[in-house]
């Protein structure tokens, strides 16, 4: 069990010196608390730190239900079984698509952007914890999409299935934890409060990101093996 999110932030980024072609690569956490993991990443590895948003795809008159995930650029990512266990029609899936990536570009505008271009760039995708992946798969395909040369997911923490579901995205898959018992990424830290958003703006601003002036204030919502392939 870490002590916080910034804890678990400082082991990963040692953990990643050791892996080759990562210096200096760009930094994306999944806000709000991947932000947090991610800016001790990037100082370890002398990277620029940013923010990539993807939102969970609502379930038909279930809204707590993720059926996948999008990011701001359209990118998505859905679980086939999901959509096809509680019947889910193109027409439903393209709108609720459509209302979160709009969503996802308010929030992502709200941090300044995801900060410097993606392109012929090693890019790591950074949250605090894996549980579905739904979020984290679509966050890949948008850095792929952007024109990134490598493409990494690094979390502290990750169920073994989801692990291996990202490995298919990624060029590779980062966790100093995966436990085939994770059923909350919260039972992992000591301390897992919600993140603010001026926490978040605090946290580029500290490492060169200019966010909006926009200020709002809301609120979200160990060992096994290490990996590093």
């Amino acid at each position: 069990m870490w002590k916080d999110r910034e804890e678990a932030g400082e082991l990963l980024g040692q953990h990643m010196r050791g892996i080759g072609g990562l210096d200096g690569a760009v930094v994306l956490g999944i806000p709000r608390g991947g932000v947090v993991v991610a800016a001790p990443v990037a100082e370890a590895l002398g990277g620029e730190l940013g923010v990539i948003v993807a939102r969970k795809l609502r379930a038909p008159r279930q809204p707590e239900l993720a059926i996948g995930a999008v990011a701001s650029d359209g990118s998505v990512w859905v679980e086939p079984r999901a959509l096809r266990v509680l019947g889910v029609d193109a027409e439903y899936l393209e709108a609720e698509r459509m209302f979160q990536s709009e969503e996802a570009r308010r929030r992502e505008a709200l941090f300044g952007g995801h900060g410097p271009s993606l392109a012929g760039r090693p890019v790591i995708v950074v949250d605090d914890g894996i549980a579905t992946g739904a979020t984290a798969m679509a966050a890949l395909r948008a850095a792929r999409a952007a024109g990134a040369t490598t493409v990494v997911l690094a979390a502290p923490v990750a169920s073994p299935e989801r692990a291996d579901m990202l490995r298919g995205e990624a060029d590779l898959v980062v966790c100093l934890i995966e436990d085939p018992n994770l059923y909350a990424v919260g039972q992992y830290y000591e301390d897992f409060r919600a993140i603010e958003d001026d926490e978040v703006m605090s946290l580029l601003e500290s490492h060169g990101k200019k966010p909006s002036t926009e200020r709002r204030t809301s609120t979200r919502g160990m060992a096994r093996r290490p990996s590093g392939a």
